[in-house]
């Protein structure tokens, strides 16, 4: 019997990380959920699945990352969807930099950290599925959303990691991807229309690209689309 991947996705007490979390679990991978708050991680956990994993994880602490990585052990999928919105509202001349600092630190920084933790463990094993969250409101072809400055901005920094940990990765079974959901009905967008189911089955299907599919690319409902 084939041992089943294993997956791990931030963000995942509620939204689309728990939403993609469950739809990896019904496809038969392991899935370790994490959160920063480890009792939400482990409720997540038991209301995915018996063989499901809560962990605690606060990406933007180093060590909260490293005891992450000794509790979950290495993993072949990295589904980076942790992420904050704090200037809804602002434009780039009110926003304070405190928020768009803090944004950041989750955004980017912390998903930067958590990569540079996992991935390593999939290039040594010669496979891996690496997809981070991001947003049309950070992209130039559709162009970054002032009323979100910080946000936005820090997506369009997503992106652009996308491309460096692809490229970095290249060659080495590795793929990494970013995807855009577009306006998913969440705690951060409650007014949204768009599902987290939809949401979650974008991701899967970036997780679930063959050994020679695109890496360095970003998704819109399953197309490659602009950055």
């Amino acid at each position: 019997m084939t041992t089943p991947r294993t997956a791990l996705v931030t963000g995942a007490n509620r939204g689309i990380g728990l939403a993609t979390a469950q739809a990896l679990y019904r496809a038969g991978w392991r899935v370790v959920l994490a959160a920063r708050d480890r009792d939400a991680a482990r409720a997540a956990a038991a209301e995915t699945g018996p063989h499901a994993m809560g962990i605690a994880l606060d990406v933007t602490l180093p060590e909260s990352v490293a005891a992450a990585r000794d509790a979950a052990g290495p993993v072949d999928a990295l589904v980076s969807n942790a992420g904050v919105l704090l200037d809804a509202g602002y434009d780039p001349l009110t926003v304070p930099v405190d928020l768009v600092r803090a944004t950041l630190d989750v955004n980017v920084l912390g998903a930067w950290r958590v990569c540079q933790t996992f991935v390593p463990d999939m290039v040594r094993a010669g496979w891996g599925r690496v997809v981070l969250l991001s947003s049309g409101t950070g992209t130039f072809t559709q162009g970054l959303f002032t009323a979100t400055p910080g946000y936005s901005l820090s997506k369009t920094a997503v992106n652009g990691l996308t491309t460096l940990l692809a490229a970095t990765t290249r060659g080495t079974g590795v793929l990494v991807n970013a995807v855009n959901p577009g306006r998913t009905r969440t705690r951060m967008m409650p007014d949204a229309r768009g599902t987290v189911r939809d949401a979650a089955d974008d991701v899967v299907a970036a997780l679930g690209l063959p050994d020679d599919g695109p890496t360095g690319v970003l998704f819109r409902r399953g197309r490659i689309v602009g950055w």
